[in-house]
């Protein structure tokens, strides 16, 4: 199964580059890791009175993972949510 990791910009503390790097080897190492990236600025194209999401969104993940609890498991080791942020995790349906 395919997910999609939204990334909230909620943290308490201030994440250190090295709490970044440790956590995408980490990833990297899982095998369920398919990429990701920070959100720059927006753009709207449509209703201009929609919800910037930049706001308090930071970036996103991809991963792959048959085991779910393995998936969890890890981003339970987010440096987001270990610096007290959050993040959202969403099974994408094969279409």
């Amino acid at each position: 199964m395919q997910y999609l990791i939204l990334i909230q910009k909620n943290n308490e503390r201030e994440i250190s580059t090295r709490a970044w790097e440790a956590f995408f080897e980490l990833a990297s190492q899982s095998g369920m890791f398919r990429g990701g990236s920070a959100i720059s600025d927006r753009q709207c194209i449509g209703k201009e009175t929609s919800h910037d999401s930049g706001a308090y969104l930071g970036g996103f993940m991809r991963f792959d993972a048959d085991d779910y609890a393995a998936l969890q498991e890890l981003l339970e080791k987010h440096p987001v949510v270990t610096h007290g942020g959050s993040i959202e995790i969403f099974e994408m349906p094969k279409t």
